[in-house]
């Protein structure tokens, strides 16, 4: 099925260029790309977004089977015609699964990309975590025209408006 090539490219992709900063970066290096603003940036973590829970790698071994198993679950479901919600979920399957693999064999998550919004150091992050925020961005915007579509459906039954 295409949604788990999508999710393949994804974890290609987040596990390529992880591989050359561990191997090409001395930990802590940066790269200006784009001066004040991006940075390339040989980083680690070993808890979820801004470091939370650190640490906790049981944690995050069980929550991120049982999410992959639920996305699996969701896509197989699909039906032919929901396009968006397929990219979404293979996003965060690919996402998912990247930094599930960090976390089994390297047991931290290689981060580096490093951007400064204004004069706020946002916090450094992957490939991985870009298809993360991706997919759930449009899984909420599936859900937005999701109930925008029940909306119409509902009005335009010959009900009466005033």
């Amino acid at each position: 099925m295409v949604y788990y090539v999508i999710a393949l490219m994804v974890i290609l992709l987040d596990q390529g260029t992880k591989w050359l900063v561990v191997t090409k970066m001395e930990r802590g290096e940066s790269i200006p790309l784009i001066t004040d603003f991006l940075y390339l940036t040989s980083h680690r973590n070993t808890g979820a977004a801004w470091g939370i829970l650190e640490g906790q790698m049981w944690f995050f071994y069980i929550v991120t089977t049982a999410v992959v198993i639920g996305i699996v679950v969701f896509i197989q479901r699909l039906k032919a015609h929901e396009k968006l919600i397929g990219w979404s979920l293979s996003l965060m399957l690919g996402g998912a699964i990247g930094n599930f693999i960090d976390r089994l064999f390297r047991k931290e998550v290689v981060d580096f990309i490093n951007t400064f919004i204004f004069t706020y150091d946002f916090p450094i992050f992957n490939v991985a975590d870009s298809a993360l925020v991706i997919g759930v961005g449009l899984f909420f915007i599936h859900t937005l025209l999701e109930g925008k579509q029940e909306k119409e459906k509902q009005h335009g039954t010959g009900k009466l408006h005033n």
